[in-house]
């Protein structure tokens, strides 16, 4: 049994912690509902980022997000760095713990990239498996994220959705559901994304982020969106995400912004305006009510 819950950050927008902007909050305290941080960015014994970090985390509540665990990859979990992550976790117990479903290493090698896997039982099965180690290992439960992806495998014998469900199912983590990588991927892929957004496991929803796209055309003439966290939110995700908060209720809500990285008070309008999302929304459609007290 895994003690620590899923979630314990209010259901509030949040933003990333960048160095930028280190000093400016500190000073301003803004009102923002939770900072978030990339673990890898923190598995060192000391330094500035862990000076400011510890000053900001003594204010606000804290997501560590994760990026570099290998989830869905073939060789079995890098112990070193389940380590160093457990290490970061018992410092500032934060409030979340989140992974991406996705693999960055194979034989040795790092892939500085989120690379998709096939949705196939024999992938369900290994991302289970690392999944119930990683629980174990840092004793709470974690979050999966869904994945923004640009191709698909021929061998997947599953959609997305089924295989989340099937995941947290099994393993009782809790679903990051990322509205733009749902964006992103159903246009890449040709499919409705609000149809797939309801086929969701959104009863283990317990986090929400947010982001901006790149738009490119691919070599065939077909519109390619990038999940680069380097603009806006785009007005189509907004929509998307006003759709999963009547289905789900007020949820935790990251905005990311990860390049182009602009002054701290866009990034706080943008929150803001994600607030104004969830204050519409303070209860959850009555036929989800029961679905997302699970």
């Amino acid at each position: 049994m895994i003690p620590v819950p899923a979630s314990t950050l209010p259901r509030r927008a949040g933003v990333g912690l960048k160095p930028e902007h280190f000093r400016e909050i500190l000073e301003t305290k803004p009102d923002i509902g939770f900072f978030e941080i990339h673990a890898e960015n923190y598995m060192v014994a000391g330094g500035p980022f862990h000076h400011y970090l510890s000053r900001v985390r003594a204010h606000y509540p804290l997501s560590i997000h994760g990026v570099g665990l290998s989830i869905g990859g073939a060789d079995d979990l890098d112990a070193d760095h389940l380590q160093r992550l457990l290490q970061l976790i018992d410092r500032y117990q934060p409030d979340s713990f989140s992974e991406h479903l996705a693999w960055s290493s194979h034989g040795g090698a790092f892939y500085n990239d989120l690379l998709p896997v096939p949705y196939t039982p024999e992938t369900l099965r290994r991302v289970c498996a690392h999944i119930d180690q990683v629980q174990s290992f840092l004793k709470r439960t974690m979050l999966l994220e869904n994945p923004a992806t640009y191709v698909e495998f021929a061998s997947s014998s599953m959609d997305e959705a089924h295989f989340l469900g099937e995941v947290t199912a099994r393993t009782g983590c809790g679903l990051l559901l990322d509205v733009n990588n749902v964006y992103v991927s159903c246009v890449n892929h040709g499919r409705d994304a609000l149809a797939t957004l309801r086929a969701m496991p959104l009863s283990a929803v317990r986090e929400i982020h947010l982001a901006g796209f790149a738009e490119e055309i691919d070599d065939i003439g077909t519109r390619l969106l990038i999940d680069n966290h380097g603009t806006p939110v785009a007005e189509a995700v907004w929509s998307l995400y006003e759709e999963a908060l009547q289905l789900l209720g007020p949820q935790p809500t990251l905005l990311e912004r990860d390049h182009d990285i602009p002054a701290l008070l866009v990034l706080l309008t943008e929150a803001a305006l994600a607030e104004q999302y969830l204050y519409r929304r303070r209860d959850p459609s009555p036929v989800n009510k029961q679905a997302v007290a699970a």
